[in-house]
């Protein structure tokens, strides 16, 4: 597209991961010609923003789309990140996917006296009737600005998950990782399995049961239709959720971390003078995560006898145990010295960047404007993120779903646009 004349699409898709491979899918599906831009390639997410041993939260029999299963992994395993990303691939291959990689949309402006939008891009100008924000909710690491960079003391190495690969990674030496979500918790784990000391900083989260009366935690939600939810509760947007697939899929245990010989702590709070704080809220947030498990399983429960389904009772699943030291008696200040931590990973979730697009597409504090994905800017879409149309929506299937809600509200409006009146 280099100094050309500008490229003309009907729909641009930017971004090539698991949102962007389902919107070509039901684009196709409904005709409408378009094109896919990544700037790196399919599903780079899973390649490079990953820790070595990921594997996916969900069963392979459950976070994928309909028309193709994992071609090297069970049904009731958990499929690893590099077979995540080369499943994408393959799927992109078995739609004929226009998707173009190396290429990053930089800029979305709209055409003035005339439909569609100048689409600036690192290889030229495109010229699209509709654009798809496919980039998901993964952009940004965020990062607190608590612990000061550079020579003030003793200040360890700061990473954020996103860029933790192993634990080989790190300098010798102790270890905080804050978050308790999958991926801090997973992280911790593998770390205090490698042979360090680890610190686990723990905030307010759910912890559903990894699986119940044999049936996987996925396949709770759905019968119990809690992936149909379309709003989350009040102040669960962003809920951190600690689930795991690792070693073959268990229930996330705060007390079993411990016992393990992790040293839990509450949220982190302030630092200075080489000392780090965290709010005494640790034995709440325990308390709420085993509220959120058990409140799970009794739905799960009633549901058995309301449809006199013959599943297993599992009473040992809601066995908590007592607490552990560190939750009865927390530790509140943390001499990052004295404890011999060298390395903090900051397992803090990341955050968007819609800036390439209309102000239009966007409410007050840059976030997408949209309802199930049609955005408050006419031509503009999303799709990909958390809770655009239910609680699934960032996960795999979810994804495929939201895509084809999407790819039909599209056809619907080019209906229209090439509607031509009767002749008299």
């Amino acid at each position: 597209m280099s100094h050309q004349e500008p490229q003309r699409v009907e729909v641009l898709v930017v971004g090539a991961g698991q949102a962007g491979v389902a919107m070509s899918e039901h684009l196709s599906d409904n005709g409408i010609p378009h094109l896919v831009l990544e700037r790196e390639r399919i599903a780079e997410r899973w390649r490079t923003m990953r820790w070595d041993s990921l594997v996916a939260n969900g069963p392979a029999w459950h976070d994928r789309f309909p028309g193709l299963e994992f071609p090297d992994v069970a049904p009731d395993e958990f499929a690893t990140k590099d077979q995540v990303a080369a499943y994408f691939e393959a799927y992109a291959e078995k739609i004929a996917a226009p998707i173009r990689t190396g290429v990053e949309v930089t800029s979305v402006i709209r055409n003035q006296g005339r439909p569609g939008f100048r689409v600036e891009t690192s290889d030229g100008i495109v010229e699209a009737r509709y654009v798809v924000a496919a980039t998901g909710p993964f952009q940004k690491p965020v990062f607190p600005p608590i612990v000061p960079e550079g020579p003030d003391g003793p200040v360890p190495v700061q990473i954020h998950s996103s860029d933790y690969r192993n634990p080989a990674q790190l300098p010798e030496g102790n270890v905080l990782v804050v978050g308790a979500g999958s991926s801090g918790v997973q992280i911790a784990d593998e770390l205090q399995r490698s042979g360090r000391q680890v610190y686990l900083s723990v905030g307010p989260h759910d912890r559903p049961p990894r699986s119940y009366r044999g049936r996987d935690f996925c396949w709770w939600l759905g019968v119990l239709g809690l992936w149909d939810l379309e709003t989350p509760a009040a102040g669960a947007e962003h809920v951190t959720i600690a689930v795991s697939g690792a070693r073959g899929g268990h229930t996330v245990d705060f007390r079993a971390l411990a016992a393990q010989g992790i040293t839990l702590v509450g949220m982190t709070d302030r630092y200075a003078d080489g000392v780090l704080t965290f709010r005494g809220d640790l034995a709440a947030n325990i308390a709420a995560g085993d509220a959120n498990l058990l409140a799970l399983l009794d739905q799960a429960d009633a549901w058995v006898e309301a449809n006199g389904m013959d599943l297993p009772e599992e009473p040992e699943a809601r066995v908590l145990g007592a607490d552990p030291a560190s939750v009865t008696d927390p530790l509140l200040a943390l001499d990052l010295a004295e404890a011999g931590i060298t390395s903090i990973v900051w397992a803090t979730g990341f955050a968007t960047d819609y800036s390439w697009l209309p102000a239009g597409a966007l409410d007050e504090s840059g976030r997408p404007a949209h309802r199930r994905g049609v955005s408050a800017e006419p031509g503009i879409y999303f799709v990909g993120l958390p809770w655009l149309s239910r609680r699934g929506s960032s996960f795999i299937w979810g994804v495929w779903h939201d895509a084809k809600h999407v790819a039909g509200h599209i056809a619907t409006q080019r209906s229209y646009l090439t509607y031509e009146a009767p002749t008299a």
